[in-house]
């Protein structure tokens, strides 16, 4: 009996499989991840997306600004050692749609000041509502 050769799978980009489709899908669901390559434990924070719909890339900063609202502790840290430091204080700046208690916390953290962040200008009445 021949054994099949394993059929190699594209490699990832910065933890992003190469490979789109129902087959990028298949097997992302198999590794833990979604097809942008996020992984598994975020998922309770994009309760109101489909889930295999959610791309990193495509929606860097509302995943950014997610995992800054709603994440827990091993959340921001694959947040932290996922993103630049740089691009996570842009988009503290920058965003509209931080909580208050998300915005002081990460002002403090980034020693900003309040006329800094747009988020302290205008809030949105549904800052969950991205997707």
């Amino acid at each position: 009996m021949r054994h099949a050769a394993p059929i190699p799978r594209p490699l990832p980009l910065n933890g992003v499989p190469a490979a789109r489709g129902p087959i990028a899908v298949m097997s992302a669901s198999l590794r833990g991840t979604n097809p942008s390559g996020l992984p598994e434990f975020l998922r309770p924070l994009f309760w109101d997306a489909e889930w295999v719909s959610v791309d990193f890339h495509r929606n860097r900063t509302a995943i950014i600004e997610r995992v800054l609202n709603l994440g827990d502790e091993a959340q921001l840290a694959w947040l932290k050692k996922s993103v630049p430091c740089e691009e996570i204080r842009a988009v503290v700046l920058s965003s509209r749609r931080l909580s208050k208690k998300t915005a002081r916390c990460w002002q403090n953290y980034f020693g900003l000041r309040e006329e800094e962040m747009r988020c302290f200008g205008m809030f949105s009445t549904n800052p969950d509502n991205l997707f």
